[in-house]
């Protein structure tokens, strides 16, 4: 059930908006919509405008806020955190370390399966873009701290970089993690690729660099084929501690 100040999206005709449950209004071109009539409703009902057009009441997923939570730079795409999740049997046992927290939108998928995510952030605006996204998404279960991730302390299962990342930032992390935890580095260029696969092949059992491709397949009446749009994003290397 949706209470006073959910982030709630409407959607009529393909059009979705991203708003605030509680006091206001929405101004479409289909009409105004009272936002004091979302508490209490529920995901799949629909609520009028003020001249009778249906908007669909969605519940926000981790996908919704990569698409509609306010952005402090190019997050990570939700196939990248998936690999992440996959590689490293993120579950709800874990504490995970991620930094590079930039809008916060792979602390909000990781914060849906772990135990706990303490996420680091060195620029106190962006970590305060995040907290506010991490509060729309509901999670009380993922701390930002702002600061240099190389102060953290602890035990962690997982740690996560997306960042500028040196030799230091691998060797911290080792320190950090658990017997069997992993580390997951996500990099745009294949120089900082490097940096990390050499420096966790002196440290880490496991060390494995994948190159992330995906591509959507076009569909007409002509017939099917992959989308000529570019599939590639970045690297991401995983690598495992005794």
């Amino acid at each position: 059930m949706i209470e006073n100040q959910d982030r709630v999206i409407l959607i009529h005709e393909g059009k979705e908006y991203y708003v605030t449950a509680g006091k206001g209004k929405l101004s479409t071109d289909k009409g105004m919509i009272d936002l004091s009539l979302l508490p209490g409703m529920q995901g799949g009902e629909t609520l009028p405008s003020h001249l009778g057009t249906p908007f669909l009441i969605r519940i926000p997923r981790p996908t919704d806020f990569f698409c509609h939570a306010r952005r402090t730079g190019a997050p990570m795409m939700p196939k990248d955190i998936g690999i992440v999740c996959a590689m490293t049997g993120m579950n709800r046992h874990d504490q995970v370390l991620d930094a590079g927290t930039g809008s916060g939108v792979a602390s909000i998928f990781f914060g849906g399966i772990a135990e706990h995510v303490t996420t680091y952030e060195v620029r106190e605006d962006f970590a305060e873009r995040c907290r506010k996204n991490i509060a729309d998404a509901g999670l009380e279960n993922v701390e930002v701290v702002t600061g240099d991730v190389l102060t953290a302390e602890g035990a962690y299962d997982i740690v996560h970089f997306d960042l500028h990342i040196t030799a230091d930032h691998v060797r911290h992390a080792h320190r950090l993690l658990n017997p069997g935890g992993y580390l997951a580095c996500y990099t745009p260029f294949l120089e900082q690729t490097f940096t990390v696969m050499d420096t966790a092949r002196e440290l880490f059992s496991e060390v494995v660099c994948h190159e992330i491709l995906a591509r959507e397949l076009t569909r007409s009446e002509r017939g099917t084929r992959p989308s000529t749009r570019v599939g590639h994003t970045g690297y991401i290397t995983i690598a495992r501690k005794n």
